[in-house]
C-alpha cells in the first residue's frame, strides 16, 4: 500500500491535535479553521455517527477537507489534490477513513512513468490524449504516435487509441498496426493512492489528467 497524502494527513492532523484544535463536523455549525497551508472545500454532506467510545490516543473527526498544491509518492506526483474524508481515526496505528474521496491532477510525466519507461504522454484535443513510444514489432524498433479517448472504467484508467501513426516502413503498417494498438492502449489504476481507491471519473487537461477517486473502509498510512 503507498501512503498517498501520508504526509498532508500526517502534518495537518498532528499539527491540530497537538494545538488541541479538532475539525470536528459533528452536526454543529461551527466554521472549519484553515490554516494558510490548507485549502479547505465543503464538507461532505452526509457525516457519520460519532463512536460511542475511542481506545487510548485515538482522535476520531467526523468529516475532514484538505487540500494541496502538490503531493509526492512512491507512485509519482500529484498537484491540486483535495482530499475529503468522513469517519476519520488517527492513533498510533495509523490513519483510516470510513470514506476518501479524492480529486488530483496527474501530470503528463507522472501518468508517463507509471504507464512504463519511454512512454511520452499529452494532451491531443477535447478528451482526448496522445500516447508516443518505441515498440518492437517483428523484431523492428518502430516509433508509434496514437491518439485516444480517456475514460475510467472498472476502476482503470483506460486511452483506447483512435489514431495511430507508425513511422515505419510502409510495408509494415498493415503487418503491425493491430500489434502496435495493443501496445499503446493502456488499462491501468492510477498508482501512487491508497489501497481500495477505485477512479470513477478523468478527464484531460492542459497539464495532465483531472481525476476522481473514492474509497470505502480506506487506510491512509499505517
Amino acid at each position: 500500500m503507498r501512503n498517498f497524502l501520508l504526509g498532508v494527513f500526517t502534518t495537518i492532523v498532528v499539527a491540530l491535535v497537538g494545538a488541541g484544535v479538532l475539525l470536528l463536523t459533528l452536526g454543529t455549525d461551527a466554521d472549519p479553521v484553515a490554516s494558510p497551508s490548507t485549502i479547505v472545500s465543503p464538507s461532505p454532506t452526509a457525516t457519520p455517527s460519532a463512536p460511542t467510545s475511542l481506545e487510548q490516543g485515538q482522535t476520531w473527526l467526523g468529516a475532514l477537507d484538505l487540500g494541496s498544491s502538490e503531493v509526492l509518492t512512491d507512485g509519482g506526483t500529484f498537484r491540486d489534490v483535495v482530499a475529503r474524508g468522513t469517519g476519520v481515526t488517527v492513533s498510533d496505528k495509523g490513519i483510516t477513513a470510513d470514506r476518501l474521496d479524492l480529486e488530483v491532477t496527474l501530470p503528463w510525466a507522472s501518468a508517463a512513468q507509471q504507464v512504463g519507461p519511454g512512454v511520452e504522454l499529452y494532451a491531443a484535443g477535447p478528451g482526448e490524449a496522445g500516447l508516443s513510444r518505441t515498440v518492437t514489432v517483428l523484431g523492428q524498433d518502430i516509433p508509434v504516435r496514437a491518439a485516444g479517448i480517456v475514460r475510467a472504467e472498472g476502476g482503470l484508467l483506460v486511452i483506447e487509441p483512435r489514431t495511430i501513426d507508425l513511422r515505419g516502413p510502409d510495408w509494415l503498417d498493415s503487418v503491425a498496426s493491430a500489434a502496435a494498438r495493443a501496445l499503446v492502449t493502456i488499462r491501468q489504476p492510477v498508482q501512487g493512492v491508497p489501497e481500495g481507491m477505485r477512479l470513477t471519473e478523468v478527464r484531460v487537461i492542459d497539464t495532465g489528467f483531472r481525476a476522481t477517486l473514492s474509497g470505502i473502509d480506506v487506510t491512509i498510512a499505517n
